[in-house]
């Protein structure tokens, strides 16, 4: 037994700080629980898969508040030769990934209980996703980017065909995959080029070597590659043609995911990259970052106008707010941590106004089985409090004072104005007259829920919604009236995101 003493010491290393990575390992024992869980119950388990899981997530935040509490913003935790970091930039994203994991968990218990579908995977397939996602929020160094980003997707690629029976969830799964394998592939090129050019798979020595370089086309390319590859990940545009199909085949939960959790992986990778990897070549990455924003906004509203399934329209203007959250990151060569605190600000506020959208879609699709746009005529008639909660969020969506949303695009407005710079004020321009081309169909959708009569077949006694369903709900409207109302609330956790990252 003695014998064994030293491998138990080696294997408790001394440069590892346990506390810091405390959420992944969480997150990691709790998956491996759910896993196990199937295995021995089988259809036992069904009842406590959920539960486990909400309360897994629950205590990974645990370790991020203490983390906050004792200090990190004076002492950041670096591992791996710099390739691992805690300071207040991963740990506000990685306390917003667990929650925005928590209530598409609140989503998934009924949908996905009511469904002919086993069950047990899908939370391990979550809760896997969300440590890629919590570990991206950590990741300075290019091998654990790209580690974390095919830790969070390729759960994602099975969840989405997770009704194994239904031919359009099938589409959606392999969308999305073969999609997502392409990307992946165009941006792991790039990378390999930054390495071969920096020697280094750290951001602060390819950023170094980035700017000795200056307009190498090896680092033009690597650069290009690599942003086109996130640009699919946040689905935008020209490469955002997998989201339509998959969020309308995918279950709505999992749909609810891609859109918010997913997308803002990608935004928080490209953040690291943009401000620490890619170093002072903002003559390359910040015309391609102008034209994505640009044709995101504009394209995403135009299509968005004419769809008439409620999903495709909200993937659709996931793609234009994608537009708005590429804006800032266009002009961060001139504005420095401003454009990473406008985008976290506008990322936590899209999660809230987003995610409790879709919880109205789950709740309605409940009693219309459509997703029909048309399906939510008279819709106040018989849930006056759906359609007062979907209208505080379509509202929020557009930028509507004083909700949520509001303040998220003031951010992205401050923030590339003070670049004072002819990108910037152009930037400005297009995205107030694309805020005001999104307000027709998110007006759309309210005029349909309180000014049209229910069809004659709708089935108009009171709807009935589940208490998780009701939590997710309650959750997502408090946030979205909070954070347009008291907007200091998120203020004070991003502020020190101007000086978390070099």
């Amino acid at each position: 037994m003695l014998s064994s003493l030293p491998s138990i010491v080696g294997f408790v290393r001394p440069d590892i700080d346990w506390h810091a990575v405390a959420p992944e390992l969480t997150l990691l024992g709790v998956g491996a629980v759910v896993t196990l869980l199937d295995i021995v119950l089988l259809e036992r388990g069904r009842a406590y898969t959920s539960a486990l899981a909400g309360i897994g997530l629950l205590v990974a935040l645990i370790p991020i508040v203490t983390l906050a509490a004792a200090g990190i913003e004076d002492t950041p935790r670096e591992m791996f030769g710099g390739a691992f970091v805690v300071d207040e930039f991963a740990l506000i994203l990685k306390a917003m990934f667990i929650v925005v994991a928590y209530i598409v968990v609140l989503l998934s218990t009924n949908y996905i209980a009511e469904g002919d579908y086993w069950e047990n995977e899908y939370y391990g397939l979550l809760l896997a996703s969300v440590m890629g996602m919590v570990l991206m929020a950590s990741a300075r160094d290019l091998v654990t980017i790209f580690v974390a980003l095919e830790l969070l997707s390729i759960p994602a690629y099975l969840m989405a065909a997770w009704r194994k029976a239904d031919p359009k969830s099938n589409e959606a799964g392999l969308k999305y995959y073969l999609m997502g394998v392409f990307a992946s592939a165009i941006m792991l090129y790039g990378m390999s080029l930054l390495f071969g050019l920096a020697g280094d798979t750290r951001l602060a020595a390819i950023s170094a070597k980035v700017t000795e370089e200056g307009s190498n086309p090896v680092v033009i390319l690597g650069i290009i590659f690599v942003i086109v590859g996130f640009a699919f990940k946040v689905s935008g545009f020209p490469f955002h043609t997998w989201a339509p199909d998959t969020y309308e085949g995918a279950p709505t939960p999992v749909t609810a995911f891609l859109a918010v959790a997913s997308k803002a992986a990608g935004f928080v990778a490209l953040m690291q990259l943009v401000h620490v990897g890619f170093g002072n070549a903002d003559d390359v990455y910040q015309p391609l970052l102008w034209i994505l924003a640009v044709g995101s906004m504009t394209a995403g509203n135009l299509i968005a106008l004419r769809q008439e399934n409620i999903v495709r329209l909200m993937a659709y203007s996931g793609v234009s707010q994608a537009g708005f959250m590429l804006a800032p990151l266009a002009v961060a060569g001139d504005i420095g941590g401003e454009a990473l605190s406008a985008v976290i600000i506008y990322v936590l506020i899209y999660a809230a106004m987003n995610l409790g959208a879709f919880a109205v879609i789950i709740a309605v699709a409940r009693r219309t089985a459509s997703g029909e746009i048309r399906s939510y005529a008279g819709l106040f008639k018989y849930a006056p409090g759906m359609t007062i909660l979907m209208t505080i969020f379509l509202f929020s969506l557009a930028g509507i004072p004083p909700l949520g949303g509001w303040f998220a695009k003031f951010a992205v407005f401050r923030a590339v104005v003070e670049a004072d710079t002819g990108w910037g004020y152009s930037l400005a321009a297009i995205a107030a007259v694309n805020s005001v081309i999104a307000l027709f169909y998110y007006a759309k959708v309210a005029r349909m829920m309180w000014f049209e009569e229910a069809p004659e077949e709708a089935d108009t006694t009171s709807l009935r919604i589940p208490p998780s369903l009701v939590a997710a709900l309650g959750l997502t409207a408090a946030a979205t009236l909070l954070f347009g109302i008291y907007p200091a609330v998120i203020t004070h956790f991003t502020e020190g995101t101007l000086i978390a990252l070099p």
